[in-house]
């Protein structure tokens, strides 16, 4: 062993050592009741117990305005309450005011889950520890992949259960999430893309339900009636998944047999619908995107930047859940405690011969359960 390497590990075994633990806030976009962002924000703070980080988790309650509220109040804190960093996911395109306003305060700041892009293609954007040098970078899951996943399996599923209209197509509603929101855009165009890709599609109309199941299954109500020939339902998440769901039950139909619905996310729910048949496509695992994102933060506060891999990294989290994987998932995480998965092994610091970040979700799912200790 290099005398160099040995000298790493050591200093990695030395870490946790240090008095002052590294401090983080995350400035959570959802709801407090919100089950993706729980088990975001649980994931999350499994990963700060076992690195040793001190996290304060602060529920925007998908209120843009009070994203904006809450930077000015961490920069307005005294110096010595100031956290070392803020993570945030930049919904609703707040992202750069957020930065912008820590800045000034010299915090600095980390996107994860939806970077900074200009949706309309109109306006650059700044880059990373340029003109804001304490905006560190951004972890997003590729968004495009759970569009494009979940609209294959929708069809090859209408295919194998010949759910085609008189015309010999299969025909798709859409009920995307919102207009603005880079995950939500992006997931659609690995929808689009799948829909290019098969001759045989065909999308009758697409609404955007907000990611509300309430709005989600008024909608879906009028556009059964609207486009009868439809039999696949694509969703942005799962929750619309469901909304629509519910009106097509509402009206006779059983979901998973004469008509396919798909969805995002990993809520229980969804879990059984796969399990039970009800839902046929599911993507999911990318919450995980914020305990990642905690993890390069690690890494850089102890001496090891992830500029090598990247400012801006995009990178594959999603996976699209069978039935036995929705039992596992289940069984290891079914009550949202990631308390067993040992994010130590993911960091660069405390394992020196790692090279490369792998962000995929399917390793903690396939990985033995066990205890995780603090070394």
């Amino acid at each position: 062993m290099r005398l160099s390497t040995l000298v790493l590990m050591l200093i990695a075994m030395l870490l946790p050592l240090r008095v002052m633990a590294m401090s983080v806030i995350f400035l959570n976009p959802g709801k407090h009741d919100e089950i993706y962002w729980q088990t975001a924000a649980n994931s999350m703070s499994a990963a700060a117990k076992n690195l040793d980080i001190d996290l304060e988790i602060m529920y925007i309650e998908r209120n843009h305005l009070r994203a904006l509220e809450f930077a000015r109040q961490i920069a307005a804190r005294p110096a010595a309450q100031r956290p070392d960093y803020v993570i945030f996911s930049n919904d609703y395109s707040t992202g750069l005011e957020v930065i912008r306003t820590l800045d000034t305060a010299n915090i600095k700041t980390f996107l994860a889950f939806s970077g900074l892009h200009d949706t309309t293609g109109k306006v650059p954007m700044p880059q990373p520890r340029q003109q804001f040098k304490g905006w560190l970078g951004s972890l997003e899951p590729r968004a495009t992949d759970a569009g494009y996943l979940t609209a294959r399996a929708l069809f090859e599923r209408g295919m194998a259960e010949h759910l085609t209209a008189p015309d010999g197509k299969l025909h798709m509603l859409v009920i995307a999430g919102d207009r603005s929101t880079p995950t939500s855009l992006r997931r659609n165009e690995g929808m689009r893309q799948a829909v290019a890709e098969e001759k045989n599609v065909v999308i009758d109309q697409e609404v955007y339900g907000e990611w509300n199941r309430a709005k989600a299954r008024e909608q879906s109500e009028w556009l059964y009636k609207r486009h009868p020939q439809a039999r696949l339902i694509w969703a942005g998440n799962d929750l619309m998944a469901f909304g629509a769901m519910d009106s097509w039950r509402a009206q006779g139909g059983k979901p998973g047999t004469d008509a396919l619905f798909s969805g995002i996310n990993t809520s229980q729910e969804a879990m059984t619908a796969i399990e039970d048949g009800s839902m046929t496509a599911l993507a999911g695992g990318h919450f995980i995107a914020g305990a990642f994102g905690l993890v390069m933060l690690y890494d850089y506060h102890y001496g090891r930047d992830f500029i090598d891999e990247g400012l801006e990294l995009n990178r594959p989290m999603f996976i699209l859940f069978n039935k036995e994987e929705a039992r596992h998932f289940q069984m290891l995480f079914g009550q949202m405690n990631f308390d067993k998965v040992n994010f130590r092994k993911f960091s660069k610091v405390l394992n020196p011969l790692l090279k490369k970040y792998d962000f995929s979700f399917r390793q903690l799912l396939i990985q033995t359960p066990q205890a995780v200790s603090r070394k």
